[in-house]
Order: structure tokens, then sequence, then C-alpha cells
């Protein structure tokens, strides 16, 4: 004990052991940096070409193994806390082979009208112009459901009223410059747009009422949908009566298919 306190003592000797130990601490950092960037580790990567508004999928995702040095910029190597669930940006589309970027991938909430993801197969998506009036003092919210009435004159010129669609779900209540009315409460919205899901026949069934002269679209705000064995009741058409009227006001067009080219050199 008292040799190692001589030791410590003499300012030369203490000077040299220090120096030791921090080429020895550089000397084992180093090669932990080295090790560390030269280790490969495993990425994931897509196996196909993802569009805008894609989930992403367990059977996109590849996996390779590349040196860390090699990682640059936002890379994400977790797949299951990263990738996984999460949705391609509206301005995004990965590439087959590329890696994932933060920046490319969102959550589902985070979409640009996430809500158009959700619409079912065989529904389209119908806008429907509104005002602060027409919408009971801005009380429709996405999650309600409407009932959708025509007013309009009949060929016998009698007023005509009557419920013409039913069970419609709101999906969304925009403003005049495309923003939801209720994203925010710092400030007060005007809607002027209610977008809604309907199947084909009932989407064509509205925009011919929307053309009818001296006719008018009116919704009703309902209770919530009903339910049938635990689905929602489906869109229905309550009226053949107004539907009939409607559809001897306008022309259906036929789908126009290009003939084939049948003219040889």
């Amino acid at each position: 004990m008292k040799k190692l306190k001589q030791i410590l003592a003499n300012k030369n000797t203490v000077t040299f052991i220090a120096a030791i130990l921090i080429v020895l601490v550089l000397y084992f950092f180093y090669n932990w940096r080295v090790n560390q960037a030269t280790s490969p580790i495993r990425i994931p990567y897509a196996l196909q070409t993802i569009a805008p508004r894609t989930e992403i999928t367990k059977d996109m995702i590849g996996y390779l193994e590349i040196p860390q040095s090699a990682i640059k910029g936002n890379v994400l190597t977790n797949e299951n806390t990263q990738i996984l669930g999460m949705y391609t940006n509206v301005n995004a589309t990965i590439p087959t082979g590329s890696l994932f970027y933060s920046s490319q991938l969102v959550r589902e909430e985070e979409l640009p009208d996430s809500f158009l993801i959700d619409i079912e197969d065989g529904y389209v998506a119908y806008n429907f112009s509104v005002d602060i009036k027409s919408t009971y003092g801005n009380s429709m919210y996405p999650g309600n459901y409407v009932d959708v009435y025509f007013k309009g004159v009949g060929e016998d010129g009698l007023l005509m009223v009557g419920k013409l669609v039913e069970n419609v779900k709101i999906l969304a209540v925009k403003d005049s410059t495309g923003h939801h009315v209720f994203e925010t409460t710092t400030e007060d919205r005007t809607p002027s747009q209610i977008i809604f899901a309907v199947t084909e026949e009932v989407h064509l069934l509205l925009r011919k009422a929307e053309y009818v002269r001296n006719a008018e679209i009116i919704l009703v705000p309902t209770n919530t949908s009903l339910q049938l064995d635990g689905e929602e009741a489906p869109i229905t058409v309550t009226s053949e009566t107004i539907r009939q009227y409607i559809n001897s006001q306008a022309t259906v067009l036929e789908e126009d298919t290009p003939e084939e080219d049948t003219s040889t050199e």
C-alpha cells in the first residue's frame, strides 16, 4: 500500500499511466465504432412498387443485410413498429427495391382525406353543396346519418316532396377551401360541402336529380344507422315514384367502347 502511494505521488508516473489508459480507451472505442459501422444489420425494403395512400402489409416487405455505415438519412429499420400498418403519403411512391424512409410513411389518420380509404367496394364518393342553413346551423358531423329528400314540380304541376334515399353516412364536412370544418377549434369554418359514399346507382340518381329543373335535394339528419344482424342497414332508395320521375327528366348515355381498328397497312 505504501509503495502504491509512492508511485501515485510521482507525477511523471501518474501522467504515464493516464496516457496509457487514454490510449486504451481510444483503441477500444475506435474498434467498437469500426465494428458497429461494418457489422451488417437487417433492413426492410419494398418487394413491389407501392402507390400513394397504400397500407404497408407484410407481403410488401423483403429484407436485406447491409453495413450500418451504408445507411444514410431517415431510413426505417424496424418493420414492426415503424412500417407495418403505416400508409404511403399522398405524394410518395416507393419503387421496387427501395428502402423505407420516415418521410414517405404516415399513420392513416394523418393522411389528407383519409376517409376515402374506408369507402367500401362498389361505393363512390359524392359531394353535396351545403351552407349553414342546410346543415342546421353547422350541426351535421362526420359519422352522422342523413336521409335525402327530393323537392320538385311534377308533370301535373303539383309540388312533389318525399324521401328519396335513406341511411346515408356522412364521411366529411369541408369548407370552401377544402379544409375539414371540424378538424380545429381555434377558428370557425363555414360548411360548403358534405361528402358521403353511395352505390353507383344512387350516385347517378342524385347527379340527375341535381339537374332537374326547379328541383332541390335536401339532407335531413336521422338517428344513428339501424343495425341488421350487427351490420349497418344498407343505403336504400325509398321512393320508386320519385326515382321514375327523375329518370324521366334525364337520358343516360351508355359508355362508348372504341371500335377496334381492323385496317391493315
